[in-house]
């Protein structure tokens, strides 16, 4: 892999980007879970979680932090003192890196609502909108999508389409994130995955985009620091701040760099198929798409045997050979290699419930009651 010019002068900056926000997040994370139990901001253990103690939420306020902190703090050096480490910072434009950090703030406070009231679901759903109403007001929309029909065509969007799928995508990502967020570490670490993937095509790309590459580096930093105090056992919940955040700025990422959405998507397939199916079981059901159960594929691999270590792991080795197929593959191969992704996820996952399904039976036979079902 060979760099051109643009990226190599750009690289030491994003490398140190990287660094920086995963130094406050790691500082920030032990501060925000103090205070988040002072107040009263924990997850309590119940029949769907799998903590057995009450764990501090809102550690989004530190990823927030350190992506914030130090995107400001790069775009300040880049713009104003004059270092100029990004020679054509034009690519994006300056309202769409308010909707970016000013979004992500955003973003972050609305989730924090909820890790410390405990909102019903349709005012977390209404946030979301929000927030997708305010990216898109500050020029921030879909006008390209890959044209399966062409191997490196595209086909373009706008106007009232590009906006309702501008919406779909950031409400859903936001949505597959918070759906995959049961497992200790688990949401935190396949976004950090995403984050890299995204940060990588757009240092590879042609034309390469050295200025979203430095979001990306400062927010997969910034999930790595927190990764530390959020891996299993976990000590603190990212808990919807964090989960908004991380969704967002996704999203909005994945938008501002050309043809990223394909990439994002195969990337965080996992999620987004899981999340998608499971909809599609609930409403089968005849219950709520938002209704909450074990359907999910962590709650399927822990019903399985494997541990929770192990069931953490395997999803984020799944997600590492998406990201290698996104980086490998054109922007109409991504978008195939995602659609058949999404039959083998269902296949599979049809498989893995009637498996989880009799070993569940099997214990309450032995033991003449089911295990307490665990995970979020």
């Amino acid at each position: 892999m060979s760099f051109d010019d643009n990226v190599m002068t750009a690289l030491p900056a994003i490398v140190a980007g990287f660094f920086a926000a995963a130094a406050i997040s790691l500082i920030a994370t032990p501060i925000v879970r103090f205070y988040a139990r002072r107040l009263g901001m924990v997850d309590r253990p119940e029949a769907r979680r799998v903590n057995t103690r009450p764990i501090a939420r809102g550690g989004g306020l530190a990823i927030m932090l350190g992506f914030v902190v130090v995107s400001t703090a790069l775009i300040v050096a880049n713009s104003f003192i004059g270092l100029h480490f990004v020679d054509h910072p034009q690519i994006v434009k300056r309202p769409q890196i308010v909707a970016l950090i000013g979004g992500a703030v955003l973003a972050a406070g609305i989730g924090l609502l909820d890790d410390w009231y405990q909102l019903r679901a349709r005012w977390q759903f209404g946030g979301q909108f929000v927030l997708a109403g305010v990216a898109v007001a500050l020029g921030v929309a879909v006008t390209s999508l890959a044209d399966p029909l062409e191997p490196h065509g595209t086909l373009l969007i706008g106007g009232a389409v590009g906006v309702v799928v501008t919406f779909v995508w950031i409400v859903g990502m936001i949505n597959s994130m918070n759906f995959i967020d049961g497992l200790d570490g688990l949401s935190c670490g396949i976004a950090m995955i995403a984050a890299l993937t995204l940060g990588v095509i757009s240092l590879t790309s042609d034309p390469v985009e050295p200025y979203v590459a430095m979001f990306c580096f400062a927010l997969a930093g910034a999930l790595a620091g927190f990764l530390r105090w959020n891996f299993h056992p976990a000590s603190v919940f990212a808990g919807t701040s964090g989960i908004m955040l991380v969704g967002y700025v996704l999203a909005v990422l994945s938008i501002l760099g050309a043809a990223k959405i394909a990439v994002a998507a195969l990337v965080l397939g996992v999620p987004i198929i899981d999340t998608f199916w499971i909809i599609v079981r609930r409403l089968a059901g005849g219950r709520s798409p938002f209704s909450p159960d074990r359907g999910h594929i962590h709650h399927r691999l822990l019903d399985l045997g494997l541990s929770h270590r192990g069931s953490v792991l395997l999803l984020y080795a799944v997600c590492l050979v998406l990201a290698g197929m996104s980086l490998a593959l054109s922007n109409t191969g991504q978008l195939y290699a995602f659609m058949g992704l999404a039959v083998v996820f269902g296949l599979g996952l049809f498989v893995i419930e009637r498996l989880s399904d009799r070993s569940v039976e099997a214990v309450a036979t032995d033991d003449g009651a089911p295990d307490e079902a665990r995970g979020d």
